[in-house]
């Protein structure tokens, strides 16, 4: 039989599973569809919004009818950057949390063989130690801007590991770090950080301008996980991992965002004046994962650098702005 091997794993276990992936025309989705399929399965269903409304009950059990998963990575969330989690706390705390517990519970009423929830790193406490470890999760409240969002998420991790203690119900949560990468979101209002920074430098650079405005002090830290090298890590989990303790998908590296913005002028070619708008929040002071768990686990590691990363996605940008 002819597999597509990923990061030397054979997914030959999900090859004749019924596999729906919530989301899966998204960002993340598109590049897990893409795995998959090259991997030869031959059933991925991906449910549009305008056919399903995974927010409801009805639309859920619908699509549970109309496809009988055998397995559902649960990708679909209704987020933002740090501006649009501050205009939409309630939306995003509401929609999130509808769609997590009532697709957990149809799955587990429908006999889904496995459920993967994708939480968020919004889910760890505002001042985790780093690097985060899967076991202080519980240590203090989120950041203040995205907590609704990622308390929302977060509540997956309690019914997945709720559920296999009552019913054995086979559910894992992972919590991948910030994603870029190609077919990101560039929209400014909603964008997350590197996609508004590229957006920001190629269209001053383009258009002339001799300054960008970037959000807060640059002081903060983040890292990030190029999404081709995210989508590898759900499927070795989908494939390998059956527990409910929560799994970190990471580079392990942080970056400061002052760094990070001087990199992708740099790459971009934009040499104007970066001024800094320190009225506007910096979000959580640092962000930096422990990884060793899904290693351990199920034998992921980041493969991507991440100045290649980058140039990939500047590249994707400017082809198709």
């Amino acid at each position: 039989m002819n597999f597509f091997n990923i990061g030397g794993t054979i997914l030959k276990s999900l090859k004749n599973k019924r596999i729906i992936v919530t989301g899966g025309a998204g960002f993340l989705g598109s590049h897990v569809v893409d795995k998959l399929k090259r991997s030869n399965c031959e059933y991925v269903f991906v449910p549009r919004s305008k056919d399903y409304d995974l927010r409801t009950e009805q639309g859920i059990v619908q699509m549970m009818k109309d496809w009988k998963p055998d397995v559902i990575i649960h990708l679909a969330a209704v987020v933002g950057g740090i501006g649009a989690n501050r205009e939409n706390p309630g939306k995003y705390f509401y929609e999130n949390l509808m769609m997590g517990t009532q697709l957990i519970e149809q799955s587990r009423l429908h006999n889904v063989e496995k459920f993967v929830a994708i939480g968020t790193i919004c889910a760890y406490p505002k001042y985790t130690p780093v690097p985060f470890k899967e076991s202080d999760i519980w240590i203090g409240y989120p950041e203040e801007t995205n907590a609704p969002y990622g308390l929302a998420k977060k509540m997956m991790l309690v019914q997945s590991q709720a559920y296999r203690d009552q019913y054995g119900y086979n559910s894992v949560y992972l919590l991948p770090v910030n994603l870029y990468g190609p077919r990101d979101n560039f929209d400014p209002k909603t964008s997350h950080v590197i996609p508004a920074l590229i957006k920001k430098c190629v269209d001053a650079k383009e258009q002339g301008l001799p300054y960008i405005d970037v959000w807060g002090t640059g002081q903060a830290t983040r890292e990030f996980l190029f999404v081709e090298d995210a989508a590898e890590g759900i499927l070795l989990a989908t494939e390998r991992y059956n527990k409910s303790e929560p799994v970190n998908l990471g580079a392990g590296t942080e970056i400061s965002i002052k760094h990070l913005v001087e990199k992708i002028a740099e790459l971009t070619g934009f040499d104007g004046e970066i001024r800094w708008d320190e009225t506007k929040p910096d979000g959580q002071p640092r962000r930096c994962l422990d990884t060793t768990k899904a290693y351990e686990e199920f034998g992921f590691k980041a493969k991507t650098a991440f100045e290649e990363g980058l140039m990939k996605t500047i590249d994707w940008y400017v082809t198709h702005k």
